[in-house]
Formats: structure tokens, C-alpha cells, sequence
């Protein structure tokens, strides 16, 4: 099932050079665990609650693809070039699929209450 790396950021009003060397390496990091960018620094409008920053969202084969990469060496040699100058918070969460009710979920946590 399709995986997805979330990350919501809260980038500085000036970026460190070092970012640019992130983004440019990271695309390379991606590609052996088939990931790619499905938003990524585009603008956000909140329709409910705060959102301070932005949002990047990275598609993955399956949630072992993208924990891989993660963990990969690759990713590791550049991470610490973006979490040392971007502060925010990433989660990889695996993805419902196109059969997904939300009925029959509203109906099993129900039941589950």
C-alpha cells in the first residue's frame, strides 16, 4: 500500500546555504526507494486551525520503502543539512487505499467505543 512521508516546516526568512545543498541532494535519495515529491513548498492556504510554515509530501511505494529511505545512508549523510537550519516535524504514515470507507470505519470505531 502507498506510503507517505509528511512534513510540515517552519523554514527561517533566510535559508542557510547548506538547505540548498540539501535540496539539491536529496531528489538522489528518493529515487532508489521509488519516492517523490507530491507538494513541496507550494503555499498554503489554512481553511481551519493555525498553520505556521509549510508542507512537503513525498509518495512511496509502501511504508518499508519509505522507512528505507529514511534510514538509508544516503539520506542520514544529508538530514542534519536541513534539521540543523529548518525546525518541524516529519511523519511517515501508510495510505488508506482507494477502497477505503469511511462509513464502515465510523462503524468498527462505534462499535469499538
Amino acid at each position: 500500500m502507498t506510503a507517505y512521508g509528511l512534513a510540515h516546516l517552519r523554514p527561517p526568512a533566510v535559508l542557510p546555504d547548506e538547505v540548498f545543498r540539501y535540496l539539491e541532494r536529496i531528489q538522489a535519495t528518493l529515487d532508489p526507494y521509488g519516492g517523490k515529491f507530491l507538494v513541496h513548498g507550494a503555499p498554503v492556504r489554512v481553511m481551519e486551525g493555525e498553520w505556521p510554515g509549510g508542507l512537503v509530501l513525498i509518495e512511496f511505494p509502501d511504508l518499508a520503502a519509505a522507512h528505507e529511505w529514511y534510514g538509508s545512508p544516503a539520506y542520514r549523510e544529508i538530514l542534519r543539512m536541513r534539521a540543523d537550519h529548518i525546525p518541524g516535524d516529519l511523519v511517515i504514515v501508510e495510505g488508506c487505499g482507494p477502497d477505503h470507507d469511511s462509513a464502515a470505519l465510523a462503524a468498527v470505531l462505534r462499535a469499538a467505543a
